[in-house]
Formats: C-alpha cells, sequence, structure tokens
C-alpha cells in the first residue's frame, strides 16, 4: 500500500496526497491547498486536535500512513521568528553564526541582505558574489562569475532565485528559532547577467525593504537596529567590464590550512574511535539504511476507494461511540495496586529483551538484554558501536503513553525490563542532544567493522486480496440465509405433548 495522507477541510471535502518520509509538512500544505482550491497562506494543519509543526517532513511528525489532517486557518498576524544564520569557513569577518529577530513574512533573501549589515560594523557580502575565473591557465586576465548564495534548513537546499523568495512562514516557521546554514555555489553566469536576473525576481523586494525593515521592528521588541546600509544590487552594477585582471590577491582563492586549523583538527581527531568497546559475548546484528528515499511501500498502486467510509464503518463507529459514552465504574486503589502487582510480577518473568537501535543516519543494530541489564548498561553498548563516543545523545522510545526517554547518568541504574518496562522487542532511537557537533551530524555514526558488517533488510511482500465489489451469495449460502429467515423447529428435535 502506497503512502499517502488525507487532508479534510471545514466543507468535508478531502485531497489525498502521496507522501515519502522526507516529504516536508509544507509541501503536503501547498498541494492540498491546489487540489482544494485553498490559499496556502492562510491555512495550517491539525492532527488529532494538535497544531503540527509544518517546518519537519513526515518522518519527525511522526504521522503514519493515511493519517487524516484538518485544514484550519491560521493567523494573519506575523510573528517573530528567531533565526541564526551558520556563515561559512571561509567568512573574512571571522564570525561563525550570525542571530537575528525577524518576522515570520520576512524572504530568505531579504534575511541575507538584512545579516550583510549585522550591526558589528563588519559590511558582508551574501546576495552579489562574484569569482573570477581565468580565460586560459596562463592568462592574467579573465571574467567574474556569479556566486550564488545556498541556504540548507532542515535538510532542504535552497538555491535558486525562486526558492529564496520564499518566506519563514512558508517554510513552516511561524514561531519559534531556526537555524539557517550558508554556502556558496559559483555558477556559469556572468556577473552582469545575474544581476539582472536578480532585478528582475526581486524588483518588488527591494522597493519594499524599508518597509519590511519597519514591519520587523514593530513586531519584533527587542531588534538589533541596522548599523550601516547593506551592499545592494545597483552597486555591483557598477562593476567593471567582463574581462578584468586578476590580482594576486584573488589568484589563489585556495590557501593551505594554517597552524591553527590543523591544531583545532588534531583535537577533533582525538574524540574519533575506531576501537570497538561492545563486550565480545553479546551477538549483534546491523542493518544498512535503505538505498532509496522512497520506501517499498510508496511504489505499490493502492486503491483510494479502501479509505472510503462504507455502512459498516459507520455502525461500528457508533457502537465504539456507544460503549464510550456507557458509564463504568472506575477501579478502586486495590484493584490498581493488583493490577500494578500483576504487571511487576509478568515483567519478573520475562528473561532477555531484543532491542533493535536506530542511529541518526538510518544505521539499525539489534541485539539483546537480560533482566540484569540497566539503562546504563544500553548506553554503554551504544557508545560502543559510535565512532565519536563522546557526542552528547540520549535514547528514545515509544510507551503506551507516548515517546518516552531512556534515563541515563545517576538515574541510569534502573532496569531495562522490570522498571522501564521493555518486554518483547523493542525500537529505541539515537537523537543527537544541542551539543553535538557539526561533524557528528554529519559523518558515519557507526565505526567501520559494524558497516563492513552491515545487512539489508529483508522485507517479505504481502499479496493482496481481491474482492469483487458487487459480489453475490453463492446458492448454498441462499439457501442457509433463507433457513434462517424461516426459522422453524428441526425435525430432530422432539418436545413434549407431540407426536
Amino acid at each position: 500500500m502506497a503512502s499517502h495522507v488525507v487532508v479534510l477541510d471545514a466543507s468535508a471535502r478531502r485531497a489525498t496526497i502521496k507522501t515519502t518520509p522526507d516529504k516536508y509538512l509544507t509541501d503536503i500544505l501547498q498541494e492540498a491547498c491546489h487540489k482544494l482550491g485553498r490559499n496556502a497562506d492562510s491555512f495550517g494543519l491539525k492532527h488529532n486536535n494538535k497544531v503540527l509543526d509544518l517546518s519537519r517532513n513526515l518522518r519527525l511528525a511522526g504521522l503514519s500512513s493515511g493519517a487524516k489532517l484538518d485544514l484550519v486557518l491560521s493567523s494573519r498576524s506575523p510573528s517573530v521568528v528567531s533565526v541564526a544564520l551558520q556563515l561559512p569557513d571561509s567568512d573574512p569577518q571571522g564570525s561563525s553564526r550570525l542571530t537575528d529577530k525577524f518576522s515570520s513574512n520576512t524572504t530568505l533573501w531579504m534575511v541575507l541582505r538584512k545579516f550583510e549589515s549585522n550591526g558589528d560594523g563588519a559590511t558582508r557580502n551574501f546576495t552579489g558574489r562574484g569569482v573570477p575565473v581565468r580565460k586560459s591557465p596562463g592568462s592574467d586576465s579573465g571574467r567574474l562569475y556569479f556566486e550564488t548564495p545556498v541556504v540548507q534548513i532542515m535538510g532542504r537546499e535552497l538555491s535558486s532565485f525562486a526558492d529564496l523568495q520564499k518566506t519563514l512562514a512558508q517554510l513552516g516557521y511561524n514561531s519559534g528559532s531556526s537555524l539557517l546554514r550558508l554556502t556558496f555555489r559559483r555558477t556559469e553566469t556572468p556577473i552582469e547577467e545575474a544581476m539582472s536576473e536578480i532585478g528582475q525576481y526581486f524588483k518588488d523586494i527591494e522597493g519594499q525593504d524599508a518597509e519590511s525593515a519597519d514591519g520587523n521592528s514593530a513586531a519584533i521588541a527587542k531588534s538589533t537596529p541596522e548599523a550601516g546600509k547593506s551592499a545592494s544590487t545597483s552597486d555591483l552594477h557598477d562593476t567593471p567590464s567582463s574581462e578584468v585582471p586578476l590580482s594576486p590577491q584573488t589568484q589563489s582563492p585556495l590557501r593551505p590550512p594554517s597552524p591553527v586549523e590543523t591544531h583545532e583538527n588534531s583535537k577533533v581527531l582525538d574524540t574519533i574511535s575506531e576501537e570497538s568497546n561492545v563486550d565480545p559475548r553479546r551477538h549483534v546484528t546491523v542493518f544498512s539504511p535503505p538505498s532509496s528515499n522512497t520506501p517499498k511501500a510508496a511504489q505499490q498502486a493502492f486503491n483510494e476507494k479502501d479509505y472510503e467510509p462504507t455502512i459498516d464503518h459507520a455502525k461500528i463507529h457508533q457502537s465504539r461511540l456507544a460503549a464510550t459514552g456507557t458509564n463504568k465504574r472506575l477501579l478502586s486503589d486495590a484493584e490498581l495496586a493488583a493490577q500494578a502487582k500483576a504487571q511487576a510480577q509478568r515483567n519478573a518473568n520475562v528473561k532477555e529483551v531484543e532491542i533493535k537501535v536506530r542511529f541518526p543516519d538510518q544505521m539499525q543494530a539489534v541485539t539483546k538484554f537480560s533482566n540484569m541489564d540497566t539503562a546504563n548498561t544500553l548506553y554503554d553498548f551504544v557508545r560502543g558501536l559510535m565512532v565519536r563516543d563522546n557526542e552528547p545523545f540520549s535514547l528514545r522510545f515509544s510507551a503506551s503513553r507516548g515517546p518516552k526517554s531512556v534515563p541515563s547518568g545517576l538515574e541510569g541504574s534502573v532496569k531495562l525490563i522490570s522498571d522501564l518496562g521493555l518486554v518483547g522487542r523493542v525500537l529505541v532511537n539515537v537523537v543527537w542532544e544541542e551539543g553535538a557537533s557539526v561533524e557528528a551530524r554529519s559523518s558515519n555514526v557507526l565505526k567501520e567493522q559494524y558497516r563492513q558488517t552491515a545487512q539489508e533488510i529483508q522485507v517479505k511482500e504481502v499479496e493482496g486480496i481481491s474482492v469483487a465489489e458487487n459480489a453475490q451469495p453463492s446458492a448454498k449460502n441462499r439457501g442457509k440465509e433463507e433457513k434462517e429467515r424461516k426459522g422453524g423447529v428441526p425435525k430432530w428435535l422432539k418436545l413434549p405433548g407431540k407426536k
């Protein structure tokens, strides 16, 4: 069955959207509003009466296939969003991150323009960079080519002019904070042609620069005033002709690493360990991540009529509502204590539990733990598999009342089975904490010896059962139904007073 969600509006109209685990909720909202004829800027999504964070993808939102989402009106007034811009390592000003507050209706292009003059006295150039390229290897003349800014936000890469026109609200950021990672990519477009294209795409935004700044100051209580005027695209039109001599400063864009950088890299390498700290007596099975971003369920065809409610579904729903509305006696303290005691006795009889650990890079490791193992034992096992075992992380699993974290440190002496209630087969997710480095988040998590022994997960395909829509009962079944309707006493039943 393919992976999809159903979006319902206030008039009970529905739109079925095909999804993948990496599809963002903003894209689902855009497609649903396009099918239903709505303006996506005025609506949001709800699931089980809970407003969804549109900046997340389907996997992080915790939505299952076939989930029903409600299309609700969103607030018309813009809100405040705290934005942090992570600069590339080659920033000449030496700053690695810039922070400021913006209105949710601010575009990414205006965010970059505001950060160009951040108020610290340094003027940066993010939106009009040119890279000199030689005409020939031995020539001293060349041409300036446009270097486009590339913004990465929550795994999404935005680099085109149309993408940079999107507002923070359209990307799902209506409140809270967000992190933008900025890099640059050289294009094959000369700088003068790129400036004309920028003028066509952003002429309306350039004219509203002062108005957006006033709107930000009104919406933001503590906003940082601009220190100077940022470099506009009109300044870049004064660039000399396409052929310019290359100065010695621009002829060597690649520079060797300084001793300070080499020392910092050596510190990072000290935290990497390829030696396994896992108990050799413990049998560990490692599974590799899926080779495709699209799951197999999404590649199979499905029948949309399977999700249309029938009369039988309505009857079952009404019976459940009636059962829920019936008054029931609450359990007494003695009965609750007896239930807890029985559950503790069942957990005490469990000898081992099979735990599958899923890492951020989708690698999975499966092993068994006994009833004497504690939460710290599980943390030590996970650290023994990781390359960067000093990075902060936490372990989370799904309990009967929602997601729950595995305690660590001084609280990690609790037993996995008797205290945390892990029985049967349990999935535990590894989540990076805020203090984790960028290298740990972007590189391989498991050590090389475990990555080499990883195997693919074999998923068995279950064949569907086709049922005819207008299936007629057989002659034998019709005879049984007629007898049941007629009723009467069977011949073998002899009642007193009758011959």
